[in-house]
């Protein structure tokens, strides 16, 4: 093995096991790791990938919902739900919590104390 790939391959092994201890990531990552073979070599980059596209659209689609006069809390609710589960299933605990979290305020429809967080 190349000596940039294993001192890459350390480092990775190194931040995710930060990300796991700080609390942004949970077993369901170490799930998906176990899922990458040597078929799908590149299996968590690719999931990953798609979580970070997919959640600029949720987000910007949320931020249009927000931006609005009279928000459209079912709109907004339903990012955040999409959101929540997309975290959930990659492993990114810390979001997910966030995310059910700003659920209970759209429920309530209270964005002001949301910002006042």
């Amino acid at each position: 093995m190349d000596d940039a790939v294993a001192q890459w391959r350390n480092q990775w092994f190194d931040y995710t096991h930060y990300l796991r201890r700080e609390g942004f990531l949970d077993d369901q990552f170490a799930q998906l790791k176990k899922l990458q073979d040597e078929n799908s070599p590149d299996f968590v980059v690719e999931v990953v990938s798609l979580f970070f596209q997919d959640s600029e659209k949720l987000l910007n689609n949320m931020a249009r919902a927000l931006e609005q006069n009279v928000v459209d809390f079912k709109q907004v609710d339903a990012c955040v739900h999409q959101f929540k589960g997309s975290s959930a299933w990659i492993g990114a605990m810390r979001l997910k919590n966030v995310c059910i979290n700003f659920r209970n305020y759209c429920e309530a429809q209270n964005l002001e104390g949301w910002s006042n967080r």
